[in-house]
């Protein structure tokens, strides 16, 4: 063990030496430093000698000292102790070196002596602390470690403190209770260290419910928050613990106390409907978005909490597989009673277009949609990016009632208006789609081979797997009766018109069995499954698209869309991280990759926030 800590302390030294900032290192420091590295220490410690003789550094002391032990002169040890307590007499650091020496040979007391002395002539300048506290640590002795710090703070009349060291000590000590005391007072002091002490508590406590360090962390906090009511930053650290245990109820307890008792008008409140709305928690959004509401229409987060809790209702009832005619029907109601109280401005047009999906995808009424998105697209001073979703949602609402051409002219307005945007790309991807629908192949690719260089991953995916279906699928015959059938089928599904698509399906079954778009085909069974909300039905499809087709285009959406079916549709968190990790494993280059390792982390414990949303089909 002695001769790793040699070696490891010579690779150091030789890296200080070898810095531009020092001179050259001389013949006998090379000499010196190539004889300790190849273990021969008898010749090491003669020209550490040499060099020390010449200049008593801590550095050449060190070398020198190491080699001895090496050498196992233990008088030679203590004469050179000696020398440098002699040399630097208020340097404490070198009691120890003594101290550790009597250790060796098993004189307890005579080490006690030096250890007692070192901190009796304590200065308490924080140089000087923490070299003599760190060579303790070094040492194997943390309380004597922390007696340093506390003699410091005593001879500086509480000048200077040490919480944040005591508390590294008691960690490494295992004494997370007082370890987590120490973090706490320093709060008491500064609140500024909230976020530095969440990042060292996160680091180093285990946040499982009912572990002993978050009982201890916990309670704690209580009792800070009862004996000093005036500081809010205790609150806010339970209300911290409560996020990592991903107990989001308590969390929303204490902020609506906080928020209460600081008079913040929901801020926290918004910043915690936020968080867990991406997380999925819909419940504690939509609570925390009520509670800012019930602080009354005046307040300044009223217009945003009613439609963000309005999006919050409408994920939670159509991301599940439980929602029913009449959740529908409540939530129409919902939205059309705050758009009476808000009025249609456009500080509502979000809350105008979501209203017109659901009429349109779930409540089977795009005529009403239609309407719905031609009043929001008239309201004056409308945001010109809001008047461009509305746009883009209007146009898909007319491909699914069959005005494909109608839905083009809107697309390529907003194509025009944001030709170097994000949206006016989104805008290009619906045009070059409705071209794939309408069996112009030809130039519905040379729009998606633009927009594979787009810088959204989303748009360049898409864009990638349109432009691959249309390229393995034309040629085979000259008029591509195959790919137009299948183009056809596409299009039916998105007008939801399941069951005739599906027809359309079995007859590409019956006609090409063995052609390459078949997983295309089991693909677009999938998509009808998912809509359908059979999602057994759903997941045979993707398994045999990754056990036919596992290495095709296709075989890396199968395995990621099934653990994503596992985890938000199913709830079977073991079997979304198993298929988590097949993407990981199998497919490396994938562009889910990063998506399934976020994922895989959150249902492993790992972080609190998943990565994102369910992939829609």
């Amino acid at each position: 063990m002695l001769r790793f800590i040699v070696l490891g302390f010579g690779l150091m030294g030789l890296l200080l030496w070898a810095t531009p900032a020092m001179a050259q290192p001389s013949t006998d420091e090379q000499l010196a430093a190539h004889y300790f590295q190849n273990g021969e220490f008898d010749k090491a410690a003669l020209y550490y000698q040499k060099l020390y003789d010449r200049s008593p550094t801590d550095l050449y002391y060190q070398y020198y000292l190491k080699s001895l032990y090496e050498l196992e002169d233990l008088k030679g040890v203590q004469k050179l102790i000696k020398r440098q307590i002699k040399t630097y007499p208020d340097n404490g650091v070198y009691l120890v070196d003594y101290g550790n020496l009597y250790t060796l040979q098993e004189e307890e007391s005579k080490a006690k002596q030096q250890y007692e002395k070192a901190i009796k002539n304590l200065q308490p300048n924080r140089t000087s602390v923490t070299l003599l506290a760190r060579a303790f640590l070094s040492a194997g002795h943390p309380n004597y470690a922390l007696r340093t710090y506390e003699e410091a703070e005593r001879k500086s009349r509480g000048s200077q403190v040490f919480n944040f060291e005591k508390a590294e000590v008691y960690g490494e000590m295992g004494n997370y209770d007082s370890m987590i005391e120490e973090y706490l007072n320093m709060l008491s002091i500064n609140e500024n260290y909230l976020q530095s002490i969440q990042n060292v508590l996160n680091r180093n406590l285990a946040f499982d419910n009912g572990s002993p360090q978050s009982t201890a962390l916990k309670e704690q906090l209580l009792r800070k928050i009862q004996k000093n009511p005036g500081q809010p930053v205790f609150a806010e650290m339970l209300i911290w613990l409560y996020l990592q245990q991903k107990n989001y109820t308590g969390a929303l307890i204490q902020a609506k106390a906080l928020d209460r008792r600081m008079n913040e008008g929901g801020r926290r409140l918004m910043s915690l409907a936020q968080m867990t709305e991406s997380i999925g928690n819909y419940d504690v959004a939509i609570k925390s978005y009520e509670y800012v509401m019930e602080r009354g229409p005046r307040g300044p987060y009223y217009v945003e909490a009613s439609i963000s809790r309005l999006r919050a209702l409408k994920e939670k009832i159509t991301t599940t597989s439980r929602y029913t005619e009449e959740d529908l029907n409540k939530l129409e109601t919902s939205y059309y009673t705050s758009l009476e109280e808000l009025g249609r401005t456009p500080n509502t047009v979000s809350l105008l277009k979501d209203l017109a999906h659901l009429e349109a995808y779930f409540l089977n009424k795009p005529d009403t949609a239609v309407a719905i998105l031609f009043d929001a697209i008239q309201i004056p001073r409308i945001r010109p990016n809001d008047l461009a979703e509305c746009k883009l949602e209007l146009g898909d609402i007319l491909v699914a009632q069959g005005e494909i051409w109608d839905a083009s002219l809107y697309y390529s307005q907003v194509e025009k208006a944001y030709k170097y945007d994000r949206i006016g790309e989104q805008a290009k991807f619906r045009n070059a789609r409705i071209s794939y629908y309408t069996g112009d192949f030809g130039w519905a690719k040379a729009q998606l081979d633009v927009l594979k260089g787009s810088t959204s991953k989303l748009i360049a995916n898409d864009a990638l797997d349109l432009s691959l279906l249309i390229t393995d699928n034309t040629g085979w015959d000259s008029t591509d009766v195959m790919l137009k059938m299948f183009a056809r089928a596409d299009l039916l599904f998105f007008q939801n018109k399941s069951a005739r698509s599906l027809e359309i399906l079995d007859s590409l079954d019956a006609l090409y069995p063995s052609h390459p778009i078949t997983d295309e085909v089991l693909f677009q069974r999938y998509k009808i499954s998912m809509k359908k909300r059979n999602y057994e039905e759903a997941l045979t499809y993707l398994e045999k698209i990754y056990t036919a087709f596992g290495q095709e285009i296709l075989g890396d959406d199968a395995v990621f869309l099934t653990a994503q079916l596992y985890q938000y549709y199913l709830e079977d968190a073991p079997k979304a991280m198993e298929w988590y990790e097949k993407v990981l494993l199998e497919y490396s280059a994938s562009l889910y990759v990063v998506e399934a390792r976020k994922q895989f982390r959150y249902l492993r414990g790992d972080t609190l926030v998943p990565g994102g949303e369910p992939a829609k089909p």
